[in-house]
């Protein structure tokens, strides 16, 4: 074995090991505490893995509860044990930056039907003693949303001064101003919007189909089996990377640039060097995620339609909210392009609702988000710090 090839293995088996027994903190839910679920089922026992980050005042009302993309975790601003690199959003939170933990408790948990701690496909099902795979029941962005509800009633906090999160993080920000209006008194939903659109959708059943027809899937018992599909998985993520980026920054970063020659190949090798970055992204992926997370994540963002709860009147699901809401969009951005989230605005001023809205000039695409963006940084200081004025927040 190489040594390459042992550091992946090293890699996936801790990948294992926090799905199962996180090494940071984690809430139990016994089976008096029960998860119900958009399926009609209930989910019990389930556990949340998560992560909290600076001082909870004592009046309880500082607390901001981060939202986590797709293929993100719990580990937002601390290092992930899995890939040992900083936290996916360690540049916005921390002391001094624009979620100021000197100033607010942020709290971020991992999603159920995740796989880094929170109850998901790999989780043990307590009625076989094997993990779940799929008789893990469907999972919804509300579901996801009512396990951290019952998260932050575990820690005490009847209200979050604010919600935040991009992409599916969006998702479920916009959902807890839905779900729990009086409990939410800001919301920065990033680059999202109120559904997923018919092109998402299809993006996601090409990574889905990458998936399962991996041999190696085994009709989702491949932890049972010992096999792993990373193929498989390595496609899907490949495909849902081009999504996250623009044309513009692929042109600027990569072009029409050789791989490390001088000259075409003239086969099926790796020519250019944006196939040897996509490579490179699906492999690294593997390592770190689990295969049926990737299809019950993916599937839970394709039925988020938060219209579609009331009659497909947008605006009638923020009727008499008082939630302050900053919705950011990134003009380059054409997987959450900035009309779904105008849309979103546009739905809030019907409901007379306090809303603000800031488009990011950038040509990095939806992954801009995740990345160094000036202007994106004092939107989110400058709205935080508006809303804290306005609760009391010293």
């Amino acid at each position: 074995m190489t040594i390459k090839a042992a550091g992946q293995l090293r890699k996936a088996e801790t990948a294992r090991n926090e799905a199962v027994e996180p090494s940071g903190p984690v809430a139990h839910f016994g089976p008096d505490e029960p998860l119900r679920l958009d399926a009609g089922r209930e989910l019990s026992p389930f556990q949340i893995a998560y992560n909290t980050y600076g001082t909870l005042n004592a009046d309880r009302s500082n607390a901001i509860y981060v939202c986590h993309a797709l293929t993100g975790d719990h580990h937002v601003a601390s290092t992930n044990p899995v890939t040992g690199r900083d936290g996916w959003w360690s540049s916005i939170i921390g002391p001094g930056k624009p979620i100021d933990t000197d100033r607010y408790f942020v709290i971020c948990s991992n999603v159920i039907g995740g796989c880094m701690g929170s109850t998901g496909p790999a989780s043990i099902d307590p009625a076989t003693g094997e993990p779940y795979g799929l008789d893990l029941p469907v999972l919804t962005i509300r579901d996801m949303v009512r396990a951290q509800a019952m998260l932050v009633d575990r820690l005490g906090i009847d209200t979050l001064f604010a919600v935040i999160g991009g992409s599916m993080g969006g998702m479920q920000c916009l959902q807890w101003a839905v779900s729990y209006p009086e409990r939410v008194f800001a919301a920065l939903p990033i680059a999202t919007g109120a559904r997923h659109s018919s092109q998402n959708i299809a993006f996601h059943e090409v990574g889905r189909q990458a998936v399962m027809a991996d041999p190696d899937w085994r009709a989702g018992r491949y932890i049972l089996e010992g096999t792993r599909p990373h193929k498989g998985l390595a496609v899907a993520r490949m495909a849902a990377h081009i999504t996250y980026l623009s044309e513009a920054a692929l042109q600027r970063k990569f072009g029409r640039n050789l791989q490390d020659r001088e000259v075409l190949g003239f086969g099926f090798d790796a020519d250019f060097q944006i196939e040897s970055y996509l490579r490179h992204q699906g492999m690294t992926f593997v390592d770190r995620f689990d295969a049926n997370s990737y299809l019950y994540m993916t599937r839970a963002m394709d039925y988020f339609d938060i219209a579609g709860d009331f009659g497909g009147r947008l605006g009638d699901a923020f009727k008499n909210t008082r939630t302050r809401f900053c919705l950011v969009s990134f003009s380059s951005d054409w997987l959450f392009p900035t009309e779904e989230s105008r849309a979103v605005v546009h739905a809030l001023n019907a409901a007379a609702a306090s809303v603000s809205f800031v488009e990011i000039e950038t040509d990095r695409g939806h992954d801009a988000f995740l990345l160094e963006e000036p202007e994106f940084f004092g939107a989110i200081r400058g709205f935080l710090s508006s809303a804290a004025r306005a609760r009391g927040i010293g």
